[in-house]
């Protein structure tokens, strides 16, 4: 390290991908700190991944138990499944706290000195951090802005954070309303219809586009419409725009043709889940000090090494990650552009392989996928003269599965028929979450589904439901 800079690297931002940057500079070499002005571990530590997982697993294990009928298959009988909202609540918020911890605790171990307060740029390689003691100016040869992201909330909704909240609310489960609109068919929507479903609730979903779950290939929609919505006590509602959202006792909501945007119907509800996407907390990150603008959305523009762009051009030692990006809006993706940007900073070219990395919906049961979608793929295809085959195959066949009494499921692999090459795989079933990443794998490695047929899976198990989407792709 040259001994003008006080570090090597700075981050802005102890999120995950953050802290996923500070583990690898340190294992680099590099002289690193990391600024927080909030809670370490950022959104998906303390409101997002990891205390959404807690409330599903509890929250699953009701729903598990509660279902008589399932239970009696497998010889099993329970009676009296009671349950403490205050207890799954603490449930989830001692798993954020140790999580939390030990974050702390690794960078801590590797001398990566932490410093609480507001992080700006402000100027070349150098951050101006606002403490409770007053502002202080740090140096540092490198810096990367891993800023993450807050919940957006449309025009005409109003929250309160008690009758109208978004999730970094809910996951506090404070109250389990009787009825609760939530207000968006994504991940995060389907996640806490999951959670309220279970626990007792009466749900409406509200959806702006003409179908639900829009970002899902369709196939795996239809499956998730007719396992995870239609039994359960929730109703649902298409082209439609929440125009206005009053808190109180009771909500009051006006929904609106999301077309002519005419009103057609007003209910009220007990609560009001926003679930309607998030946006990159990029304001007041002193960008402008170094030529910086954000685009439209607010996303900072990088390139593929993830260095900031202004105009075009890189920005000298300037990078940054995760949600603030808008390339990729999941904590693993953040991470691992943490480590690329790292690994560029160093000196070693490398990129993030987007199309090789997974996600996933909690859902019981759960939902992932990796790669493109089928329409996506065909119109990849058309534009530059190649087949798409798709193949799918279904848990109802799978003997594990079937020896769980979870055989509702379906697995599809997306691939090119010239070559054979993944190009995507989507997953509906049991540890859907679990078995993405052979498909994300095959997908980093360029693999064709002309090898993949012949590799070995252990029997029984339902990784097997990949083997047999493989095994048809050669029939097809």
């Amino acid at each position: 390290m040259s001994q003008t800079f006080d570090y090597d690297l700075l981050i802005i931002g102890a999120g995950v991908g953050g802290h996923g940057a500070a583990l690898h500079a340190v294992n680099c070499g590099l002289k690193t700190a990391i600024v927080e002005a909030a809670d370490m571990g950022g959104t998906c530590v303390n409101r997002g991944c990891i205390p959404s997982k807690a409330l599903l697993a509890a929250s699953g294990r009701v729903r598990e138990l509660r279902n008589a009928h399932h239970l009696k298959a497998l010889g099993i009988q329970v009676s009296g499944v009671e349950f403490e909202r205050e207890g799954i609540a603490a449930h989830a918020n001692n798993l954020v706290s140790k999580i939390r911890g030990d974050l702390t605790n690794s960078l801590k171990r590797l001398g990566v000195d932490i410093i609480q307060g507001r992080g700006k740029v402000a100027g070349t390689q150098k951050v101006s951090v606002a403490t409770s003691t007053g502002e202080k100016t740090f140096t540092a040869k490198d810096i990367i802005i891993s800023s993450g992201s807050i919940p957006w909330v449309p025009p005409g909704i109003e929250v309160d954070g008690k009758t109208v909240f978004t999730s970094d609310d809910a996951i506090k489960l404070e109250t389990l309303p009787e009825w609760i609109a939530i207000i968006g068919s994504g991940y995060i929507g389907l996640e806490f219809s999951d959670v309220y479903t279970a626990l007792g609730c009466e749900v409406t979903m509200i959806e702006a586009l003409d179908q639900l779950m829009p970002g899902f290939d369709r196939d795996i929609a239809k499956l998730a419409e007719r396992v995870l919505i239609a039994p359960r006590d929730i109703e649902t509602k298409v082209s439609t725009l929440a125009s206005k959202v009053t808190p109180g006792s009771p909500v009051v909501i006006e929904l609106s043709d999301a077309k002519t945007k005419e009103v057609i119907d007003v209910i009220e509800v007990d609560a009001c889940l926003v679930a309607t996407g998030r946006i990159p907390d990029t304001k007041d990150l002193g960008l402008e000090a170094v030529g910086v603008e954000t685009d439209r959305r607010g996303f900072i523009p990088v390139n593929d090494q993830m260095a900031v762009l202004s105009g075009g051009e890189v920005v000298p030692h300037l990078w940054a990650i995760g949600d603030a990006t808008g390339k990729m809006m999941l904590a693993h993706a953040a991470s691992a552009q943490g480590v690329v940007a790292v690994e560029n900073m160093c000196g070693r070219d490398r990129t993030v392989d987007y199309h090789s990395i997974p996600a996933a919906a909690f859902t019981h049961p759960e939902i992932s996928f990796v790669g493109m979608t089928e329409t996506a793929a065909k119109e990849l295809g058309a534009a530059e003269g190649f087949e798409v085959g798709a193949v799918r195959s279904y848990f109802k066949g799978n003997s594990k599965a079937i020896a769980e009494g979870e055989s509702d499921g379906i697995a599809k692999v997306i691939y090119r028929k010239d070559t054979g090459v993944v190009l995507g795989a989507h997953i509906m079933g049991l540890h859907a979450s679990d078995l993405i990443h052979e498909a994300s794998q095959a997908i980093a490695g360029r693999q064709s589904v002309n090898n993949l047929a012949y590799v070995v899976h252990a029997h029984p198990t339902l990784s097997e439901v990949l083997d047999e989407a493989y095994k048809r792709a050669l029939t097809v």
